[in-house]
């Protein structure tokens, strides 16, 4: 498969890296062409680099990592040659005091659908820090990390669903990019407990079996 990545920060460097060791063919844009050249060669395996507008028009894919604030902005400058390609958004619109930044209005991934409104944008990889994604693989406890993706095309879902895959991961489709919202909610509350109360977010669901209570006939738990 062939990526564009538009920008040339950790997420990027982190989520590109397992496309180029899974045989990818990756182009990476920024504006800083310095910055591009360097992660270019930091990911190897023939990494191409140059304008953001190149990194658009080069993949059946395009992963914006990029800021939120910054993401609408860089998406509507490179909206034509985007029209038609997955654009997969992995932004944290998390501000101070694990605050969310589009409170009251749309989500992150919606503003980039709106910037460029020829693409197919999927929502994935926000939950995580990105040393989760530098993992080869992240398993735990014998599991691989599942990565919610949400996006109104199958046909996007399934190309973004096989890089989550490659990443080591499980993908699991969490609705329509109406529901991107409700991911980049989920991962300021999530960063809020792991960082501001040192409690880990698993202890806040139970396993599956009990996700409507215990099995019938089964005993209370003390």
């Amino acid at each position: 498969m062939r990526i564009g990545v538009l920008g040339t920060g950790n997420m990027a460097d982190a989520l590109a890296t397992h496309w180029v060791r899974a045989g990818h063919e990756v182009f990476v844009g920024g504006r800083d062409g310095r910055r591009a050249e360097r992660l270019a060669a930091r990911l190897g395996g023939g990494t191409r680099h140059g304008t953001p507008e190149e990194a658009a028009g080069f993949g059946a894919v395009v992963l914006a990592a990029l800021p939120y604030g910054a993401g609408a902005e860089v998406v509507a400058d490179v909206r034509a040659p985007l029209a038609g390609r997955v654009l997969l958004d992995c932004s944290n619109p998390v501000g101070p005091g694990f605050r969310l930044l589009t409170e009251g209005g749309p989500s992150a991934a919606r503003r980039l659908a709106d910037a460029a409104p020829g693409a197919r944008v999927v929502k994935a990889f926000n939950l995580c820090h990105e040393d989760v994604w530098r993992m080869t693989p992240p398993v735990f406890d014998g599991s691989p990390l599942a990565v919610p993706v949400c996006g109104d095309d199958g046909e996007a879902l399934a190309l973004v669903g096989e890089l989550v895959r490659d990443a080591g991961c499980t993908p699991l489709v969490g609705g329509g990019l109406d529901r991107a919202g409700l991911l980049e909610a989920t991962a300021a509350l999530f960063i809020g407990l792991w960082v501001g109360e040192g409690a880990d977010a698993r202890a806040i669901a139970p396993p599956l079996a009990f996700a409507t209570g215990p099995a019938e006939g089964a005993p209370p738990r003390p």
